[in-house]
């Protein structure tokens, strides 16, 4: 099994009831970071974002789990219309131990994470190994922490 963490994210739609479902459809969960409102980064003028990090031990290869990813943002009725545009659900592999993949469809670790304060924070808070001592110094943007996502999730 490898030890991976997924950022999820949504800003359209119920945003809570669409993480909460990625969450619960997932196989191999470890962890779930607290809830985090966030100002979105890039793209067009949109409504702050509900993310967190996932914990997930898998057996899947890293494209396989792309693959899941895909699939979670399809049963939220993800379209892709505009770059770092506003999203029912957004699914990236961040991390996953051992692993360096660096193609057209997929990089891993994620390039852009350690800038992402979104991405930071939840992941800190679940992998503190993983996040650096000095991701506080690298990361932008605003977030709020909000508490857990479910009293009843993982």
């Amino acid at each position: 099994m490898t030890r991976a963490f997924l950022s999820l994210g949504s800003n359209m739609g119920d945003s809570l009831t669409l993480l909460r479902n990625a969450v619960d459809s997932l196989d191999g969960v470890v962890a779930v970071s607290p809830l985090y409102r966030t100002d979105p980064v890039g793209g067009p003028e949109q409504d702050p974002f509900l993310n967190i990090v996932v914990e997930i031990d898998t057996d899947l290869t890293p494209h396989e789990l792309l693959g899941v990813c895909h699939r979670l943002e399809a049963a939220a009725d993800r379209v892709r219309v505009v770059r770092w545009g506003p999203r029912t659900l957004d699914v990236d592999i961040v991390w996953m131990d051992g692993v360096t993949i660096a193609e057209p469809d997929l990089e891993i670790p994620h390039p852009r994470m350690r800038s992402r304060r979104f991405v930071m924070a939840p992941l800190a808070d679940l992998a503190p190994d993983v996040a650096g001592a000095d991701w506080r110094e690298q990361a932008e943007g605003h977030v709020d922490r909000l508490g857990p996502l479910a009293a009843e999730s993982h």
